[in-house]
């Protein structure tokens, strides 16, 4: 096996330096099972290569560098070794158990992405191998690091992958990766996977900021220099012992400043920040009180991590202070403890406990995953799961409280809603008003750090539909659904059971003659266990009537002789029949299989041609198609019963309109460059209207435009271009959420 590695000289370099490197940082570790891992991982991939052109060995290695370098175990080193074995080469994982043992086995069965079972799309696979991975996670939280640093070195190498495979890539570690790291309290990872995604996703914003970055750098680390320098003289006369470090944001972090804000990078002023890490607790409000009596705090930026951390075990002081030359500015004050907390997460526990799987139950770093998995569980539909996923990742920020004192941590913008169904399911179906620090508010208000909560509710209450758009948590959005669906279901099989009765009555099927084990006969054949889901399907226009006749009883009845549509649908979409009927759909966009049904796109969104879409039953309406991407989608998880699959026609060649707005400053002539972009482009402009932003008060302008587009490339050159001309703040692609 070792003349395998003579071939590849680079693998073996870099198995050395990270032999080396375990042997300095973990010096008790075994280096015979790592380099065995090594070999066997070298000999599994010896005929593969990257789409780069390097041996495919040189990638595991690196994920174990990634993991060496957080001072990771032995298991979860072997683990980034062997990851991709069971996926990419011939290997079993018997094989990997017998070899390496029961943990190494779970870890790379856990990171393992289920590519040898078919699915019916690309967002089903990975739902699966998500669902997979959560779950793997709850018996060996080493399962995810191994992943996240798997992500991370792909992320590094991504430029040899095709263009549409590095979005796909990069905005899954946005949605999913980057914030499984920060719930795992992995600062350092997180901010490479946001900054890298970042400059994969949007190329050039990334590169025009942080060029603008680059090019003021000299000036901020001057500023940082003597304001570290001022701090430490201060803290040293105070004798609080500690060290300063100075910091400019990451890109990423400024991008989402200037688009949340609608500002340009002049207007940020606290891109620069200070951290104070000291030895003790006492000394980090010490440390508070020497900032504060230096300089003047901002307003309500003062937040107390360490009395109450965040769900991660997030421990540190914040504060924003107007500095010198009144430039604000943000500090952190933490001990060397919290440091490394903060930096490391979940990973720092490996560096000081020996031979354990990773953190025991109580831990609550992973208390949130394990019930977002009991929450998920029952969840089939991937795009419900994948995007109620999404949602529940985000970091939690408000902390709000119970009458009696009991703290309530919820995501950012939560409602009194997700607040009621934090306490209890049936506080939740039940409630109908709410208290908030002595005063009634609207169940859709949002929730700040400090309020008291009390949930007013009323026995026999049913929740709203509405409620699925205002709600932030998983929890509250499954037990609203779950509810809502229980009544459409018992709604829909009284619709299914009376549409059968009516076409047997048309087609003379007397239905008094069939058993009810012909028709779960039926019900099987369409891949419904009872015959009450039979009727369920019938009810939500899965399939039709008369085809569940003519299979239970096909002596008696009599088909029409026109012929079914490729695809069952229900007698409530409008079918196209006539040239006058045609112009009125879609043609861009087919329904799978049938090309006879009314299709257009939701104005919700204004899908167009390259971006993935999914369709939706519209009852009376035909069917909508939404970008996968819509607001609508993702918050209102519309049921599954009705979603249906769409593409986009390959001969349709036709622009589509698409409304963007464009946040800029007040100056004369922005308006003609940005028309001259649209003329290079020979894009035609619908509507346009230019207005003052009323809101603000420093010079900036807001202009609305509704433009045709060919394809998602084109808009996005449009959108990139705009972005270059000077003056332009921030852009916005219309999304309603209804």
């Amino acid at each position: 096996m070792s003349s395998l590695v003579v071939d590849v000289p680079q693998a073996e370099e870099l198995y050395r330096s990270l032999e080396a490197k375990v042997r300095a940082l973990r010096p008790k570790d075994d280096p015979n099972v790592l380099e065995r891992a090594y070999r066997f991982a070298a000999e599994a991939h010896s005929n593969q290569r990257r789409k780069s052109g390097e041996p495919y060995i040189t990638h595991p290695l690196s994920v174990a560098h990634i993991l060496a370098d957080m001072q990771m175990d032995s298991v979860c080193l072997q683990t980034g070794l062997l990851h991709d074995v069971l996926e990419d080469t011939n290997v079993t994982l018997e094989q990997i158990r017998e070899n390496f043992g029961e943990d190494v086995g779970r870890c790379v069965d856990g990171v393992t992405k289920l590519t040898k079972i078919s699915f019916a799309n690309r967002e089903d696979r990975q739902a699966e191998s998500l669902r997979k991975m959560l779950l793997a996670m709850t018996t060996d939280i080493r399962v995810i690091i191994v992943k996240l640093a798997d992500r991370l070195h792909n992320l590094r190498t991504i430029a040899s992958l095709p263009r549409e495979r590095q979005e796909t890539i990069a905005q899954e570690t946005i949605d999913i990766y980057a914030p499984i790291a920060h719930r795992l309290g992995m600062g350092k990872i997180r901010g490479e996977l946001e900054d890298l995604s970042f400059q994969t996703l949007h190329p050039e914003a990334a590169a025009d900021l942080i060029r603008e970055i680059e090019s003021k750098r000299q000036e901020y680390e001057n500023w940082l220099k003597q304001v570290q320098s001022e701090i430490e003289q201060r803290l040293t006369r105070e004798n609080i012992p500690a060290r300063v470090e100075g910091r400019v944001k990451r890109a990423y972090s400024v991008y989402l400043k200037l688009k949340r804000q609608k500002i340009t990078l002049d207007q940020v002023y606290d891109i620069v920040a200070i951290r104070i890490i000291t030895d003790s607790v006492k000394n980090c409000y010490a440390a508070l009180g020497v900032i504060h009596n230096e300089w003047h705090p901002v307003p309500g930026r003062i937040k107390d991590f360490i009395a109450m951390p965040r769900p991660n075990l997030y421990q540190s002081l914040h504060t924003s202070v107007i500095g010198p030359g009144g430039v604000t500015f943000e500090v952190q004050i933490r001990t060397e403890e919290m440091h490394r907390i903060a930096e490391e997460g979940i990973a720092a526990h490996w560096k000081y406990k020996e031979g354990s799987k990773g953190p025991g139950l109580e831990d609550q770093r992973i208390a949130w995953l394990r019930q977002l998995v009991e929450w998920q569980r029952d969840m089939k539909d991937s795009g419900d799961f994948l995007s109620t996923v999404k949602m529940d990742l985000y970091g939690e920020e408000v902390y709000t409280f119970t009458p009696r004192g009991r703290v309530i941590v919820l995501p950012r913008d939560a409602t009194p809603i997700d607040f009621a169904y934090a306490i209890h399911s049936d506080v939740g179906n039940t409630c109908v008003g709410a208290r908030v620090n002595g005063t009634i508010r609207p169940l859709k208000s949002t929730l700040r750090n400090g309020d008291v909560v009390e949930i007013l509710t009323q026995p026999g209450h049913q929740p709203s539909r509405d409620w699925l758009a205002v709600v932030k948590t998983a929890r509250a959005r499954n037990k609203i659904r779950h509810l809502i669906n229980a009544v459409e279901r018992a709604k829909a099989v009284e619709i299914g059971q009376k549409s059968l009765e009516k076409e047997a009555r048309r087609m003379g099927v007397n239905l008094g003659r069939l058993s009810n084990n012909d028709l779960a006969a039926v019900a099987s054949e369409y891949g419904v266990s009872k015959t009450d889901d039979l009727y369920a399907a019938l009810g939500f226009g899965r399939f039709s009537a008369r085809q569940v006749l003519q299979k239970v009883a096909p002596e008696q009845s009599t088909p029409a002789p026109e012929p079914a549509p490729q695809l069952p649908l229900p007698p409530s979409i409008p079918q196209l029949q006539t040239d006058a009927a045609l112009a009125n759909g879609d043609l861009t966009i087919h329904v799978k299989g049938a090309d006879d049904v009314l299709v257009y796109r939701a104005k919700c969104c204004n899908a167009v041609r390259g971006e993935q879409i999914v369709g939706y039953i519209t009852r009376g309406k035909g069917i909508a198609v939404h970008s996968l991407q819509c607001p609508n989608v993702q918050k209102l998880l519309y049921e599954p019963e009705r979603k249906i699959a769409v593409e986009w026609a390959r001969s349709a060649s036709d622009p589509l309109p698409v409304k963007v707005v464009i946040y800029t400053d007040d100056r004369p002539g922005i308006l003609h460059k940005l028309t001259s972009i649209l003329d290079a482009e020979k894009s035609n402009i619908r509507t346009l209207e230019a207005r003052g932003d009323e809101k603000r008060t420093d010079n900036s302008a807001i202009i609305d435009i509704t433009i045709d587009v060919k394809d998602k490339k084109q808009l996005e050159r449009v959108i990139s271009a705009f972005r270059r001309v000077p003056g332009v703040r921030d852009i916005e692609r219309m999304q309603n959420v209804i």
